[in-house]
């Protein structure tokens, strides 16, 4: 299945009863691709979303991520903590399956042979990795017998990873782009606000359809009520000019708003 350009993120959408409705009412609005992770706690509540909505399974492109604090990322402990991701979220196999970070035990060599295990006995459909650097992107990839599929980091106007996104490019693997609205900040940057307004849409329109201006980049903007869940989706019809990405472009200041000990840029 393709990946599509946009999906429902659920960081910290922990309410059981909440998530589960959001992911309800994002498949119900058009959504069709869900991102979790063993680390957001709420994959039961995912799983029971997926399960209310009006839409097939074979349609809804669901990925999740294990994690080193979770399960653990040798071999073996990657087996065994995407069968427990499988079981809460209600399914028998799952479209795309993550490394969270790398960090921990994580191992190329041996992390990513489980992950080609999993694809041979088709527990997942797509290998991915997130926040890794472009260094540990090739060594994932030389480690890979399945091709990657996705790399899924922190991206937006403030933090646009030109360096990440081409790597993406010249390997023909996704680009997923997480925090797609800076944790609301876009609101409060003048060059989306002012093209917000010229096109009479919210600047999280704008920052998400900037995004989607890039070769091979998808979104996952987060969101839990129905009115967020509909503008944001509604960035598919938002078609931005040159002029409209250039200044967005043009943007001069820098914010990473996710961090963590042994995260791969503190080390460059």
């Amino acid at each position: 299945m393709h990946l599509p350009e946009i999906g429902l993120g659920t960081w910290q959408n922990t309410d059981p009863t909440t998530c589960a409705e959001s992911v309800r009412t994002a498949l119900d609005v058009g959504y069709r691709h869900i991102d979790t992770a063993q680390y957001y706690g709420n994959e039961e509540a995912v799983g029971e979303g997926i399960e209310t909505a009006d839409v097939p399974r074979d349609e809804v492109f669901v990925g999740s991520k294990v994690h080193a604090d979770k399960f653990g990322l040798a071999h073996d402990q990657v087996i065994e903590g995407l069968e427990v991701t499988l079981d809460r979220l209600g399914l028998d196999s799952l479209d795309l399956l993550y490394v969270h970070w790398p960090v921990g035990n994580y191992e190329a060599a041996e992390t990513m042979p489980a992950f080609d295990e999993l694809v041979d006995r088709g527990l997942i459909d797509h290998v991915g990795v997130c926040n890794f650097s472009t260094e540990l992107l090739d060594e994932a990839m030389d480690h890979l017998d399945a091709p990657l599929f996705a790399h899924q980091v922190e991206t937006h106007p403030l933090l646009p990873q030109d360096e990440l996104v081409d790597h993406a490019q010249r390997h023909d693997y996704h680009h997923v782009a997480y925090s797609p609205l800076a944790r609301g900040d876009v609101f409060d940057v003048p060059e989306v606000v002012d093209v917000a307004e010229d096109h009479d849409v919210s600047p999280s329109q704008v920052s998400l359809a900037w995004l989607l201006s890039k070769e091979a980049v998808s979104v996952i903007p987060k969101a839990t009520g129905e009115e967020h869940i509909r503008d944001n989706f509604d960035a598919l019809d938002l078609e931005l000019s040159a002029a409209d990405i250039e200044r967005i472009e043009a943007i001069d200041r820098t914010e990473r708003y996710v961090e963590r000990d042994g995260a791969p840029w503190l080390d460059a």
